[in-house]
């Protein structure tokens, strides 16, 4: 009789569940808040890949080197805003001629990112920079 109670005990399968979802819930959580911070900070990076190529498009209408400086930082300023990760006083744009002919215009827009939410986690997993700087090029004329 002891026997079989020591049996039916060990043959027992109703917490084995619980142990194994309470095993792998951990590391599952650990992946996913992985991938909401990496997917926030990559959204900022795109943001800023964004304004700055589109700056740089904007840019070209400029007739100097100045008035080319200008519409890049307007642009910039004007719709920053409306990437819902940037914080507009963050940024800082860096406009002018790429080449020593002028033909080619670039566009540098650098971001500090330590005002995500990522960089307030613990240190679970390793962090990218909290620097973001992306740039664009546009050439002038094509003739």
């Amino acid at each position: 009789m002891k026997h079989s109670i020591l049996q039916r005990w060990i043959a027992n399968r109703d917490g084995a569940s619980a142990i194994e979802f309470a095993l792998v819930f951990p590391v599952f959580l650990l992946i996913v808040l992985g991938i909401i911070a990496y997917g926030a900070y990559l959204a900022a990076v795109h943001g800023v890949q964004q304004l700055a190529a589109e700056a740089a498009r904007s840019s070209i209408g400029g007739l100097s080197a100045d008035e080319r400086a200008t519409l890049a930082e307007t642009y910039v300023s004007a719709h920053a805003a409306t990437y819902p990760l940037i914080a507009p006083h963050r940024l800082t744009v860096v406009a002018g001629a790429a080449d020593p002919s002028g033909q080619v215009y670039r566009v540098t827009v650098t971001y500090d990112a330590s005002g995500l939410f990522i960089y307030s986690l613990p240190n679970l997993i390793p962090l990218p920079s909290s620097t973001i700087r992306r740039q664009a090029a546009i050439q002038r004329g094509g003739y």
